[in-house]
């Protein structure tokens, strides 16, 4: 009885430990314009799955030629713990393929118009890695429909963190001129950061903490140039080599690999006053 106990109140000092964990502190302080209204968010103050209410899963293999298997509410490759996301990556036998991961998206859950979605996250390394935090269009499919890509790294440039739009237009045709830009941190794989993009009407302002690293104007009134004024979701993945993350080949001796979200919050501009009754 002594020992059951003591192992009772072992794990109940360990419960109270992770809840009053020290909160994850970014990189760098950024302050957020006033003029933002916070309307979603996830702080993953909470264990076990990711909240369904806010979040579904891709599944199998999906694309890219990479080597991963998402998994579907799998603990060891997505789980809440100590107020964080993990979204983790290994070497293992799985449905036929040699290694699982997750892709965590918002999709018939979270989706949103103009605004600013923002994500602090600190990211995996080594060779092969490819971990993303990103958007699409809930209409119109790839590529015609849009992609935001807010971040994304590939494990043999461990520094570079790279901000990118892929339309129709600058995808498929080959014309690239704006369309991507990168900047490079002494942590992404040890410190926090914060992920971030800003849509507008006429722009999108891509952001690495308080740094401003693309800025990608309304070109044309078009479809297939600017599909950006709709609805998008986000997508929160590590995937493994493939198209971009296996140019230079795989290292699963790196693995398992995390990636780990403290916060994804989503803010609209606020409305102006409204005037005074009379």
């Amino acid at each position: 009885m002594k020992k059951m106990l003591c192992a009772i109140l072992s794990l109940g000092m360990m419960a109270a430990w992770c809840q009053a964990a020290e909160p994850v502190k970014p990189a760098k302080e950024v302050k957020l314009d006033p003029k933002w209204k916070l309307v979603w968010n996830d702080e993953f103050d909470y264990t076990g799955l990711p909240d369904t209410n806010k979040w579904t899963y891709e599944v199998g293999y999906v694309r890219n030629k990479e080597l991963q298997y998402y998994t579907k509410s799998r603990l060891k490759n997505a789980r809440v713990e100590s107020g964080c996301l993990v979204i983790e990556t290994h070497k293992e036998s799985y449905e036929g393929m040699d290694y699982t991961s997750a892709s965590v998206i918002s999709k018939g859950k979270g989706e949103w118009g103009y605004g600013r979605v923002e994500i602090l996250a600190k990211l995996p390394g080594g060779r092969g890695i490819w971990p993303a935090l990103w958007m699409l269009n809930t209409k119109g499919g790839w590529p015609k429909g849009g992609e935001i890509d807010i971040m994304e790294l590939v494990g043999y440039e461990p520094n570079n963190i790279y901000c990118t739009v892929h339309t129709y237009d600058t995808y498929v045709n080959n014309k690239k001129e704006g369309q991507s830009n990168h900047i490079s941190l002494d942590t992404p794989q040890n410190g926090f950061h914060l992920y971030a993009v800003e849509r507008y009407p006429d722009r999108m302002d891509f952001y690495v903490d308080d740094v401003k690293v693309l800025s990608y104007p309304k070109k044309e009134n078009t479809i297939e140039s600017w599909p950006f004024d709709g609805k998008f979701y986000l997508i929160m993945n590590i995937a493994y080599g493939g198209a971009w993350g296996g140019v230079k080949g795989v290292d699963p001796s790196a693995l398992p690999q995390q990636m780990v979200i403290d916060y994804v919050r989503v803010y609209e501009e606020k409305k102006e006053a409204e005037p005074a009754a009379k």
